[in-house]
């Protein structure tokens, strides 16, 4: 969860030609599956996607994660530069120890567009607990590839590399015995 502090601002509306000021307000934030599944309910597009999202995007999906109670919506559009750059870290950050060996490695992406529902189904295969779809998202997607990795099937070893393994087990065999064959 993160926690950040929209200060307090003062606004001009020109339709009425008065100031307003908005009170500084502390929000809880998590980027989650739950988060997610409102926004995409609302915009009707998958939001894990390198597509640009406009500014009404980007203040929603705060919104959408957004943990604290009876917020002014008009805090939302008070969200300096430097707390939206925080929340984007935030968003991106891995919320995991765990790495696997083909993120090190250049691998082709999926073209398959990933949406919360498709996510779900992942957790269902998976046998996830629904309780995990609070969890920061990132999290999330490394235990579903944790899952995903564990449940494979080993790979079956070419006829070379079998054989590479029996002569070596036959050398240290030999080494160990004292025997020549």
């Amino acid at each position: 969860m993160l926690t950040v502090t929209i200060p307090e601002t003062e606004t001009f509306d020109p339709v009425t030609s008065m100031f307003t000021t908005i009170r500084s307000q502390k929000l809880s934030l998590e980027h989650s599956l739950v988060s997610i599944s409102k926004w995409e309910s609302k915009w009707h597009v998958p939001f894990l996607t390198n597509d640009k999202k406009t500014r009404e995007q980007v203040i929603d999906y705060i919104k959408c994660m957004t943990l604290t109670q009876n917020v002014d919506p008009k805090v939302y559009e008070c969200i300096p530069d430097d707390v939206l750059v925080k929340i984007n870290d935030y968003i991106d950050d891995s919320m995991t120890a765990t790495w696997f060996s083909e993120d090190k490695q250049k691998t082709k992406r999926s073209r398959e567009v990933i949406t919360s529902e498709l996510i779900y189904f992942w957790m269902i295969q998976a046998g996830i607990p629904f309780e995990c779809q609070k969890w920061h998202l990132n999290r999330l997607i490394t235990l579903i590839r944790v899952c995903a990795k564990k449940s494979e099937k080993p790979k079956k070893m070419s006829k070379r590399k079998t054989m590479d393994n029996w002569s070596a087990l036959n050398a240290a065999r030999r080494a160990k015995l004292n025997t020549r064959g």
